[in-house]
């Protein structure tokens, strides 16, 4: 049965802890395809969504990637594992053609469009870093569902632990595809992660310019 009662963003975001275990209860799809959903409305360079998403339910499957992962347990407990990964020839492979398509029904000027078609292709095929650029777009959908999901009253766990070319073996991955994280969602088995806290704005936040401290207002 899904979750009658949402948290507000606020709370969620206060609350989310990176759970250390889940007990294996089942995530109605209609909750799925909200945590789903609300990742694939993410910001997006050049709305290319270069993200693709595993989601892995299955018993057997979760434990291959539980083997791939270091043999951590949740991989394995939880009752959603989504790998969310970036497909560097996406744009190659039609994405651009999609992007331009829905532009258009959207209100993109053709002219636009057009020189999209030459810029687009020219930027990518020439970045300096493109598993960086994968990384931050895909990151972007990967927050949006750890968020949703913790406001549908799920716990989750964020992953970075784990073996990227075992990952490609278990998930059958194209060569184009980079294993950027693995989220777990499910509900929390046991006590939960102790509160580390965060650093005080003062640490990590200036104003203007490096060094200068921001001041607002209460």
């Amino acid at each position: 049965m899904a979750n009658a009662i949402e948290k507000t963003l606020s709370r969620a975001i206060a609350e989310r802890r990176a759970s250390p275990s889940f007990d294996g209860s089942p995530i109605p799809d209609a909750d799925l395809m909200k945590i789903l959903q609300a990742g694939l409305r993410a910001p997006s360079g050049y709305n290319l969504q270069p993200w693709r998403f595993i989601v892995v339910r299955s018993p057997d499957q979760k434990r291959k990637l539980r083997a791939a992962s270091f043999n951590q347990a949740k991989v394995e407990e939880a009752s959603v594992m989504i790998v969310a990964c970036g497909d560097a020839d996406g744009w190659r492979n039609g994405d651009l053609d999609e992007m331009l398509r829905l532009g258009r029904l959207g209100g993109m000027p053709e002219g636009y469009a057009e020189q999209a078609k030459s810029t687009i292709p020219n930027y990518l095929s020439n970045h300096p870093n493109m598993p960086l650029w994968l990384n931050r777009q895909v990151m972007l959908a990967f927050t949006h569902m750890l968020l949703m999901a913790e406001v549908l009253g799920y716990d989750t766990a964020p992953m970075e632990g784990f073996e990227e070319d075992k990952v490609h073996e278990v998930l059958k991955l194209p060569l184009s595809y980079s294993v950027v994280a693995l989220l777990g969602i499910g509900h929390l088995k046991g006590p939960d992660k102790f509160h580390g806290d965060r650093f005080n704005m003062a640490r990590t936040v200036f104003a203007e310019e490096y060094g200068k401290p921001l001041k607002l207002s209460e």
